[in-house]
């Protein structure tokens, strides 16, 4: 059974960082793709970053590049998302979710998903 566990979210101050971690088990983590996703009331999920794998590529939304940095550790089988340069509209539940080999940025095709961590980016 695949799992992914999301965990680093926080109350940050604007302009400030974090680092989110994806622990992922039960999958071919070198023949996946992992995604970052952010969810605010009423809205649907955003797909903001990925990491393939796979491929080795990675891919970023335009809202955040040149801020957030994904990367993995083969070893540990984790995805890491860096946050920098923190923004008020980063504040969102952020999840991880899992898909074979290629990234996309939208949820359908991601097989599993973690439960989520929350960002708080105050003002």
């Amino acid at each position: 059974e695949v799992q992914l566990q999301a965990s680093g979210g926080g109350l940050v101050q604007a302009g400030g960082s974090l680092r989110l971690s994806c622990a992922a088990s039960g999958l071919d983590f070198d023949d996946s793709a992992i995604g970052w996703f952010r969810q605010v009331p009423e809205k649907e999920l955003e797909g903001v970053l990925c990491i393939s794998r796979s491929e080795g590529s990675r891919y970023y939304s335009d809202s955040v590049k040149g801020r957030f940095i994904i990367s993995s550790d083969s070893d540990k089988k984790t995805v890491y998302l860096q946050m920098n340069d923190l923004k008020p509209e980063d504040t969102a539940v952020w999840f991880c979710a899992a898909k074979i080999k290629y990234c996309s940025s939208f949820v359908y095709g991601y097989m599993s998903w973690g439960q989520g961590t929350l960002v708080t980016v105050s003002s």
